[in-house]
């Protein structure tokens, strides 16, 4: 999938990434995507209700080599 920005939050532990990605979503575009990158296991449940929470649109997660990408469309 391609996405609009990449965030890299390897490494970071929760609730970081989460924090990060809110800081980012707010400079960006309606309908843009992020592409959050996260090492943290708590990321898998951490993202997808960060999204229901904010009303951003999450779309998918894939593994990419020693991360998951988690897709989210800015509402």
């Amino acid at each position: 999938m391609q996405a609009d920005v990449e965030l890299d939050a390897i490494g970071l532990l929760c609730p970081l990434p989460v924090l990060k990605a809110r800081k980012r979503l707010k400079s960006m575009a309606s309908g843009q995507v992020l592409c959050l990158l996260a090492t943290d296991p708590a990321a898998m449940v951490d993202v997808p209700h960060f999204c229901a929470e904010t009303g951003h649109i999450f779309l998918h997660s894939e593994e990419r080599d020693a991360a998951t990408a988690y897709y989210i469309r800015h509402a």
